[in-house]
């Protein structure tokens, strides 16, 4: 295999990284932590190494085939997270490298589950890097799933590959179709900060919780992430923003070149909205009934959390695994939902579900005329050859990866609240987990070394859409 355009792609990437370095390090300029030599020192080693890529591997036009597709796609995270973590390690925070990788994994693959305790006096740099991890971990997948992925054939996801070629006809190049993402989620992100600032959060906390919010990370400026600010008005604006990180970021494209109502007319949109509605409403009248709370409160707690969950965001803004065993058990289901392909967001993802659902009404009606002629169908079309197929591998390798996450968990020493927990919310990308110890008032700091580098191969499974990883441990993958 020719790995010189993988490591060409990783040079550019990690000069972005270096440049992306700069801002936290002016922050904690303006700020007066010492930390601003921590990040000088990651800027001079990460662009070194970037640029060395770049130019030990340019002057040649390069065609990537599948492989090296493949490598590529899991190489780049894993280099951008190392590299990612050196600020964390290097830090006044004084964390082990393990710690430091873990936080910065989470952080690139828009997980939102940290180590870090006290985040309120933790300095400004490290906090807007975090932000900053998030954020560029969010587009990166948006672009990922509506460029590579399709063309992978990876669980399901070359159901859309028509609209990727939708796009290219409008958009005749994929740098194009880029930057045209790129935009849309700047646009979203700042319009998100500036709803934040109006609602009396510091100019800091609003760009750093923008930035999360629109990525659906989850990382935030307080160890009490929302529950910090407990205001009606913030926890409104982060549903709207997370619902919007949720969507189909292809949709906001065609809404841009005049088809608004492409957004009421998608079925993967309508099914998500349904169930975080319904999620909603049947949480809301089990708090009512069962935990006394009045309607409002009710409605706002259950609003906030299920959407950060459903999503993958993360944030908390109250204890939801103090509210009973239905409510836990509920939370534990929509941790692997997920939101539409082609968003920010994480999960199994509604398409897969609808395309299960459809699979399974046909073989219901095969049972009942053996001699019928009926076809799966998707947003109105029948589903393409091998799609069926290939989303039914990804339901079973899901399952797969997440039984064996949770037994290794379990082996290394966790309880079955927490390795169950945590292996839903690493392979789903989702942040806090459940029970005292990882749950939205804790964090993962107090867990062995061993079970932090599973969960940190947990979380690129799940934000790779499982195959992309797991093709690269096969003999067959290496053979010419």
């Amino acid at each position: 295999m020719d790995f010189r355009p993988v490591l060409y792609v990783n040079g550019i990437l990690l000069s972005i990284l270096a440049t992306s370095m700069v801002l936290p390090m002016l922050v904690d300029l303006y700020f007066g932590s010492d930390d601003w030599q921590v990040f000088f020192l990651c800027i001079l080693t990460t662009a070194f190494f970037g640029g060395m890529l770049v130019l030990t591997n340019a002057g040649k036009d390069f065609t990537i085939s599948i492989r090296q597709t493949f490598l590529l796609t899991t190489s780049s995270w894993m280099v951008l997270a190392t590299f990612a973590s050196l600020p964390f390690w290097l830090s006044a925070l004084d964390l082990s490298f393990t710690d430091a990788f873990f936080e910065a994994m989470s952080g690139i693959t828009t997980t939102g589950s940290t180590v870090i305790v006290g985040l309120d006096e933790a300095p400004k740099g490290i906090l807007l890097w975090r932000a900053i991890l998030q954020w560029l971990g969010g587009i990166g997948i948006i672009v990922m799933a509506l460029s590579v992925l399709p063309f992978l054939k990876v669980g399901g996801m070359q159901l859309f590959r028509s609209e990727s070629s939708e796009n290219e006809k409008a958009l005749p190049r994929a740098a194009k179709l880029a930057s045209s993402i790129a935009y849309v989620y700047l646009f979203l992100t700042t319009i998100c900060a500036l709803f934040y600032y109006a609602a009396g959060l510091p100019l800091f906390d609003s760009v750093a919780h923008a930035m999360t919010t629109i990525a659906t990370g989850g990382y935030s400026t307080y160890d009490a992430s929302f529950g910090n600010f407990d205001t009606a008005w913030t926890e409104l604006i982060a549903i709207t923003f997370m619902l919007l990180g949720s969507l189909p970021f292809v949709l906001y494209l065609r809404a841009v070149r005049g088809n608004i109502s492409c957004f009421f007319y998608d079925s993967q949109v309508r099914w998500f909205l349904s169930i975080v509605g319904a999620s909603i409403m049947i949480m809301s009248l089990y708090l009512i009934l069962h935990n006394n709370m009045d309607l409002l409160e009710a409605v706002r707690r259950t609003s906030f959390n299920i959407v950060s969950i459903i999503t993958g965001t993360g944030y908390t803004s109250h204890d939801y695994g103090a509210w009973g065993g239905f409510a836990v058990g509920l939370l534990f289901f929509l941790m692997v939902v997920g939101g539409c392909a082609g968003s920010t967001t994480c999960g199994i993802k509604i398409f897969r579900f609808q395309v299960l659902y459809a699979v399974t009404s046909v073989q219901m009606k095969q049972l009942l005329h053996p001699h019928g002629v009926f076809l799966p169908y998707y947003g109105g079309k029948p589903l393409p050859a091998g799609v069926p197929s290939s989303v039914m591998s990804f339901f079973f390798l899901y399952a797969l990866m997440f039984a064996l996450l949770a037994i290794a968990l379990s082996f290394v020493g966790l309880d079955f609240l927490t390795a169950m927990s945590g292996a839903a919310t690493s392979i789903s990308n989702v942040g806090p987990g459940l029970g005292e110890i990882i749950g939205p008032n804790g964090t993962f700091a107090p867990l062995p070394d061993t079970a932090k580098w599973i969960l940190c191969f947990g979380m690129i499974l799940g934000r790779l859409e499982l195959f992309t990883v797991l093709v690269l441990l096969t003999p067959a993958f290496w053979r010419r």
